[in-house]
């Protein structure tokens, strides 16, 4: 399956091997794709951070390469998801067993790529997966966009993290020995990411943390549906001023800031 404008690689970690596109130079961000798959909008964003100078990893986890979003399409793909081995959508304190191939490869892009280390954002379904990354030294610049998991069925789903509490011990650490910082992205009405998720890693991270939830609640000044889900991708408008711009340039400077040796910042 090849995806324009991008080389189609393979990693294998643990027994499973996987499509990985590659695309740019410089320092290496992982992005991992949102349901339904990687659709036109996400290899877009992906183009777009490879652009800016780095190097992208953008591995196929479901879904077929650059098709566009529908909703059977997004349903007949979540679906999938909720009854993979690989996806745990409901576990509060637990993440996803596909973390553990995607830490793998994060610490073999650093290894190609030198440099501090790796960026790694997630979206919707795998938004939480960025979190979970940060227990491997190499992931220095984490992002999670609409993050999503476990689906905030009760009041405690909807504050859970999807992450282990000996991960979460060790996020906390390298937030406070390390001086790591987290960015989180969220619409304000999307029910897939409540409010409480950045609530509660506003209580576990402190400074660490920086919540961008941008307003999608009926009469917003800046045109975003009340539906609006996906901050840097579907959702995005990409228009001077726009809040949806405004994260996306968020983004773009952490990584700058974080991946980049001082001398190569400046």
């Amino acid at each position: 399956m090849s995806l324009a404008g991008f080389e189609t690689t393979e990693f294998s970690h643990d027994g499973r091997r996987r499509v990985v596109y590659r695309r740019g130079d410089g320092p290496g961000v992982v992005i991992m794709h949102e349901i339904p798959g990687i659709t036109p909008q996400v290899a877009a964003f992906a183009r777009r951070v490879a652009d800016e100078g780095f190097a992208v990893a953008l591995p196929h986890m479901f879904g077929t390469p650059n098709k566009p979003l529908s909703v059977p399409y997004a349903l007949g793909q979540m679906a999938r998801a909720c009854i993979s081995r690989e996806f745990t959508v409901l576990a509060r304190r637990r993440s996803s067993p596909i973390t553990a191939w995607l830490r793998a490869l994060c610490r073999q892009l650093h290894a190609e790529r030198g440099g501090p280390g790796v960026g790694a954002i997630g979206m919707c379904l795998t938004g939480n997966f960025a979190l979970s990354l940060m227990v491997d030294p190499s992931v220095m610049a984490p992002v999670l966009s609409q993050p999503s998991l476990p689906f905030g069925l009760t009041p405690s789903h909807r504050r859970a993290l999807a992450v282990s509490d000996d991960e979460l011990v060790t996020i906390r650490q390298r937030v406070r020995d390390e001086g790591l910082h987290v960015i989180g992205m969220r619409f304000t009405h999307d029910p897939l990411c409540p409010g409480a998720r950045f609530e509660r890693l506003r209580e576990e991270l402190g400074d660490g943390f920086t919540g961008i939830e941008i307003d999608s609640g009926p009469g917003n000044p800046h045109g975003n549906k009340r539906v609006a889900h996906s901050v840097v991708t579907t959702d995005l408008i990409d228009e001077e001023g726009h809040p949806t711009r405004d994260a996306l340039e968020r983004v773009l400077a952490f990584f700058h800031e974080r991946l980049r040796a001082p001398a190569e910042a400046s």
